[in-house]
This record gives structure tokens, C-alpha cells and sequence, in this order.
């Protein structure tokens, strides 16, 4: 893991960031509500003060454009130094090519970067292939199978980010 002055913070969007509401259909911008996940402001305004915070995502119903006005709706945007997606990037989370195009876009060493998400498989085990340490969101508990790599850490409350561990 890197110091915290050198660390670029990459987050996922759905159920890390917002709340993913399974009933609505479409880009969530057009949602006729938008929540934030629990303390997600306070974490990103805390971060952001020493540290480049983008938002790494794998929607592909959204644009550039949709995704910055949802994060404009719920007075996020102001915490973001800018997006990922598929959009941007051309390709999804679940190609080899996604934190590698970010890693090249950066022009930062991936050790420098710290992915969190809520997804194992396509948010932290994609980022950590990639040389980038990930931390697994899991506030539900879900389990593992076996133990995390030496280089993923597992928090169930956005705010231990905020802990003196990175």
C-alpha cells in the first residue's frame, strides 16, 4: 500500500457510492429518486482533501454526461476529479483492458491507486490483476471463498476508509 499523500482513489458507482434501486429501470439520472450510500459524502469530502478521487463504473446504459448529472443531483460531482466507464474508456469492468486504460489515462503507478467496490470479481479482483490494491465494500458480510489476498482489505462501513490503515 502507498502513503496517503500518493493515493488516487478509484470507487465504484452502484451500491458503493449510490444506491442501486433494482426497481427502476433506465439511467438512474432520470430515477425519480437518487440515494446516496450511507456516509458516502462525508467520506468522499474527507478524502478528497489530500487525495484525487474518480469514479471507475460499469454502467453502459449511462453516458459521460447521464452519470455527471446524477452526480451533480446528489452533490457529489464536487468530490470528483473524474469518471471511468464505458463511455469514456470503451471498454467495460469485466474486460482486462479497464484499469489498465485508467492506470495509462493517470499515467500513475497502479500502486498508487486504490480501488473500492462492492462487487468482488469486477471491482476489486480486475483492479488488483491490474497491480492496483482493492478494497472490497461488503457491507452486507457476504463471505469469501478462502482468505483475501495480501493486497485487498475488506471494510463494511464506507467511513474506515477513513481509518489511519491507508
Amino acid at each position: 500500500m502507498t502513503s496517503k499523500s500518493t493515493t488516487t482513489y478509484l470507487f465504484d458507482w452502484g451500491d458503493t457510492l449510490m444506491v442501486d434501486f433494482k426497481h427502476f429501470e433506465g439511467k438512474m439520472c432520470d430515477w425519480p429518486e437518487v440515494r446516496l450510500v450511507e456516509h458516502a459524502e462525508t467520506v468522499l469530502s474527507t478524502l478528497r482533501r489530500n487525495h484525487q478521487i474518480y469514479l471507475a463504473t460499469n454502467a453502459r446504459d449511462s453516458s459521460l454526461t447521464d452519470i455527471q448529472r446524477c452526480f451533480e443531483r446528489v452533490g457529489l460531482a464536487q468530490y470528483l476529479s473524474g469518471y471511468f466507464c464505458y463511455d469514456t474508456l470503451g471498454v467495460g469492468k469485466g474486460s482486462d483492458q479497464f484499469f489498465t486504460r485508467i492506470i495509462d489515462h493517470l499515467d500513475i503507478p497502479p500502486n498508487q491507486i486504490v480501488m473500492v467496490g462492492d462487487n468482488y470479481q469486477t471491482d476489486v479482483e480486475s483492479a488488483i490483476k491490474a497491480g492496483i490494491y482493492g478494497i472490497w465494500f461488503n457491507p452486507l458480510g457476504h463471505e469469501t471463498q478462502g482468505t483475501l489476498p495480501s493486497n485487498v482489505q475488506q471494510i463494511h462501513h464506507l467511513t474506515e476508509l477513513l481509518n489511519p490503515v491507508l
